[in-house]
């Protein structure tokens, strides 16, 4: 043991051996001190970062003389030769009115100015970060100009870039630190559930087109790259925590907290680590609409077969013979949920530069990095149906070799759904744990005919008359047939009937009887990339490459994985050019990829850009890009077999048909002789499985008239729906970006052409007849006497449209210091799209996008000493929301958000107060899910 010891004291005494030190202040021309400045030794990769008050210390092994180099974003870089070990420098950059000149890598996979970036890209520093007018940076993001958030939950939002999204956007793909973090299952990112810590973000980055030529099958409408700090150059411990209320008017006022460290170290020039850990517990956007999904009045006592939004339970309907189609009674959403919600993350990496100083200046930055992070809690998310998500728990864990030239990256993405449930499907089982549904309708229709009869009721006294029989009369106790004031629950919320209901309901992953369910998938990927500068002059030149393997994991209750993990593997491999013309005015890139999964044929996805700066001091900058991108059908499109009560979810690979189906209780016993394929297992019981799902049917829409004017005309058969294969996109973009009289302008216009859109097919499959084009056929007849009982199956599919879609649209973004240190932004958005409706009717686009938004922000983060604020402001006009849950218009709305902060610099914090949606109404993002209210935060942030 002592000779390990003598041993480790002479490493470290080596490493320490003949080492210099410089320290100094940074500030700018008012002497206020400017953080987070970076600090570098030219020509090496040794440099630190200013801490709060502008101090660094900086050690290395190289003697004097040398010359180090200072920058901050905003600022004009200075050098500044040092002399002497020990020597004291005191730096002032001046303040640059231009943010053209800040460095991005995810446009090209290569630094470049985003003066120069080839596509449209938009950028978020630290300075953006800490002046956000939200309760965090992720939610910040909704104010860059390219961005609208779909907002499932409190905690749950989607990024929305060029439309065409979803809650699950799955076209829309977010890495964090080169991780894509999307759910293993179902592919869509999860919002910031397992992301960064406001502490730990450098930078965010996006690109909001396609860019599937350099980041494969998911980039396909846009990436949002978030980079942490790395410990070797941002080290200490640095701490938050945010207190604050929540208010929407169906919640009430609540308590809102929010809870950061981070603590990072460089231990020598070789090794650093850095953990993060946060915690957020806040009360749910309570979802409480009423309205009937299927458009029809509200309430049972004005529609009989009643299906509220957030109303579940009464998806279970029956048609009774002289009565019509009756549903049963619901639960609201926040019966069902506790409506509590929280977030944990957590992350730990080591940081190794083995040849830190060597004097090898290709090998010298090279660093490996292990790091393990986690994302757990609970939430709502809202897909097909509502789920709760309860102790849900996905983690990352990654090993990665890289340098200024290469980098080569594995990463294990795991997920587990915890205690998760369906609330549909726990309101459903509640009911039929108090009475079944058979027993239920045939004690409705007893009362209904007798009431009619024997007391001479109308239609609307003998529904509140049978209704409140058939809820009452639990478990068959007799009643007297009187009248009863309306109907309730059969368990009471708040009653331990009900709980105990809830609670069992919420261990059985069996839909006939439970609503858990199970999910323990994982991802394999790999990446690397090469930049050749090193070997090829000529051209600035890369390759690289990807591997990824699917594991789903649902034990059958999201996937037809009953009987073992689905596995499937998709690999990818590109190359990129990039070269300089006319005096380095015109830049020219290059780019091709070729992707493969197991299960399609290969893509290849070109691009081709170019860039000229023209200009005396070349700051007019003109972009045009041509590339082309695809999308690989999710696991979600090709493997779901997802019963969500009125509907069923079933993907689209071929060996996935026969591996879903249901089997049904008909009563009706004297089946038609002409059959669309259902199997009949015995007098009153029939099975469908994919098979018939995709073989023939009718379009839902067309049904939904049918329902409300019983003329055949209006039924739209299918015969029979594609099977989903890759979508793809011609994306063609302009662009210019410059600086004239103070302002900065960014202008960009897109047109994107859709082939093989993938798109969704609601199809109504009767048990028995044929859903053909012939309406005087008898096997027609069948099927319009099996639409008419209600003895009829709706399915959500997945295909792809033959329609060619088009999308375009164009931004503009203008920004200016107006007066001192007053920075003024705006921006404005065009989004539309179109296609030939003639071609295929039953499509469904999903754009789910404002035609027209606005934003709005002024800054200014030393309006005096020590005190800054931020306000901004967005709109967007009124828009369809189209989704698998719920269709229905989102209302134009105006949002105001605001911020006011006060540095104490003795105490080295910062103390921020924030508003968001000050002023304004609840406001809604998606149908289906809860009002979006306000939240005001206080908080304190420490740093060292």
């Amino acid at each position: 043991m002592k000779v390990k010891l003598i041993l480790l004291t002479l490493f470290f005494c080596s490493i320490s051996f003949a080492q210099t030190t410089i320290t100094g202040k940074v500030a700018d021309n008012t002497n206020q001190p400017i953080p987070g400045a970076n600090i570098k030794i030219v020509g090496e990769d040794i440099g630190t970062t200013t801490d709060f008050d502008g101090n660094f210390t900086l050690t290395t092994q190289k003697k004097p003389p040398f010359t180090i180099e200072i920058s901050s974003i905003g600022f004009s870089t200075k050098r500044e030769e040092i002399k002497t070990n020990n020597q004291k420098v005191n730096i002032v950059l001046a303040e640059e009115e231009t943010r053209l000149d800040e460095i991005v890598i995810s446009a090209s996979r290569t630094p470049e100015r985003i003066f120069e970036s080839p596509v449209t890209i938009e950028r978020m520093g630290m300075k953006e970060i800490k002046n956000t007018t939200s309760p965090t940076f992720y939610e910040g993001l909704e104010n860059m100009k390219e961005v609208h958030f779909n907002t499932s939950s409190f905690n749950f939002k989607s990024i929305n870039t060029r439309g065409f999204a979803t809650i699950a956007n799955t076209r829309f793909m977010q890495l964090v630190d080169g991780m894509d973090n999307s759910s293993p299952a179902l592919n869509f990112v999860l919002g910031n559930l397992i992301g960064l810590s406001d502490l730990d973000v450098q930078s965010v980055e996006l690109l909001p087109g396609a860019s599937s030529a350099l980041y494969g099958a998911n980039a396909f409408n846009g990436i949002l790259f978030m980079n942490s700090k790395n410990p070797f150059e941002f080290q200490g411990i640095n701490a938050y925590v945010k207190r604050g209320i929540t208010n929407q008017e169906e919640a009430g006022t609540n308590e809102f907290l929010d809870f950061g460290i981070r603590a990072a170290w460089a231990f020598t020039p070789h090794f650093a680590a850095k953990a993060n850990f946060t915690y957020m517990r806040a009360t749910e956007w309570i979802a409480a609409d009423d309205r009937d999904v299927n458009g029809g009045t509200i309430g049972h006592a004005n529609n009989r077969n009643y299906d509220g939004l957030n109303y579940y339970g009464d998806e279970v309907s029956n048609f009774l013979s002289n009565i019509g189609t009756i549903s049963r009674d619901g639960y609201r959403e926040q019966d069902l949920n506790d409506n509590q919600i929280n977030n944990v993350k957590f992350d730990g990496s080591i940081h190794i530069r083995p040849w830190a100083t060597s004097s090898n200046q290709y090998w010298k930055d090279s660093e490996f990095i292990a790091q393990y992070k986690i994302g757990l809690g609970n939430t709502v998310y809202q897909g097909g149906s509502r789920y709760a998500l309860r102790n849900f728990f996905m983690s990352q864990t990654r090993l990665e070799f890289k340098n200024k030239n290469f980098f080569i990256r594995g990463y294990l993405s795991s997920e587990d759904a915890g205690d998760s449930y369906d609330m549909r499907f726990a309101a459903i089982n509640v009911n039929r744990r108090a009475k079944t549904d058979v027993q239920w309708f045939t004690d409705y229709a007893t009362a209904f005919l007798q009431s009619q009869i024997g007391l001479g009721f109308n239609a609307a006294q003998a529904d509140t008359f049978a209704r409140g029989f058939a809820t009452h009369n639990i478990n068959n106790t007799p009643l007297p047939l009187t009248p009863l004031n309306g109907g309730l629950p059969q368990f009471q919320p708040g009653t331990p009937e009900f709980a105990n209901a809830l609670a069992e309901v919420r261990l059985s992953a069996d839909v006939t009887n439970g609503a858990l369910f199970k999910d323990q998938s994982r991802i394999w990927h790999s990446d690397w990339n090469y930049n050749l500068k090193e070997h090829i002059s000529f051209a600035d030149v890369q390759v690289g490459g990807s591997f990824r393997s699917y594991v789903l994991d649902s034990e059958g209750t999201i996937f037809t994985d009953t009987d073992g993990p689905i596995r499937y593997d998709e690999y990818g491999l590109y190359t990129q050019v990039q070269k300089k013309f006319m005096d380095d005015r015109l830049k020219f890139t290059g780019s091709v990829r070729y992707d493969k999964s197991e299960l399609f044929e290969g893509q290849f996805s070109p691009r081709v850009s170019l860039v000229y700066s023209a200009g005396e001091n070349k700051n007019h900058n003109f972009r045009a890009s041509f590339q082309t991108g695809f999308r690989n059908p999710t696991t979600q499109d090709l493997f779901i077999g997802l019963n969500v009560g009125p509907r069923a979810l079933v993907g689209s690979a071929a060996n996935n048909l026969e591996r879903y189906s249901e089997t049904f209780s008909v009563g009706n016993s004297a089946f038609p002789l002409s059959q669309a394929g259902a199997t009949f297992i015995g007098a009153n019981s029939l099975t469908l499985n994919g098979v018939d799902a995709y073989g023939a049917g009718f379009t839902a829409e067309s049904v939904l008239r049918f329902d409300q004017t019983q003329n055949v005309n209006d039924l739209v058969s299918i015969q029979g729906t594609n099977l989903v294969k890759p979508e793809q996109v011609k994306a063609f973009e302009l662009g210019y970006k410059s600086r004239i009289n103070g302002f900065d302008i960014d202008i960009n216009g897109y047109f994107n052409i859709y082939n093989d859109f993938m798109s969704g097919a609601r199809v109504v499959v009767p048990f028995y007849g044929v859903a053909e084009s012939d309406i005087t056929s008898p096997a027609f007849q069948d099927a319009v006497i099996a639409l008419g009982r209600r003895d009829r199956r709706t399915f959500d599919l997945y295909t792809n449209t033959s329609a060619v879609i088009n999308s375009y649209g164009a931004g503009l973004g203008l920004s200016r210091k107006v007066y001192k240190d007053f920075e003024i932004s705006a921006s404005y958005n065009w989004a539309a799209f179109d296609y030939d409706e003639s071609v295929d009717p039953a499509f469904r686009p999903m754009f789910n996008t404002p035609e027209h938004r606005a934003k709005l922000g002024i800054n200014n983060d030393k309006l005096f000493k020590n005190f800054g604020f931020g306000i901004n402001g967005r709109w967007w006009s009124e828009y369809e929301w189209e989704s698998t849950f719920a269709d229905g218009t989102i209302p134009s709305t105006f949002v105001l958000d605001a911020q006011i902060q006060y540095a104490i610099p003795s105490l080295k914090s910062v103390i921020k107060l924030t508003g968001s949606n000050i002023g304004s109404n609840d406001y809604l993002q998606v149908i289906g899910a809860g009002r979006i209210g306000q939240i005001y935060t206080l908080g304190i942030s420490i740093n060292p």
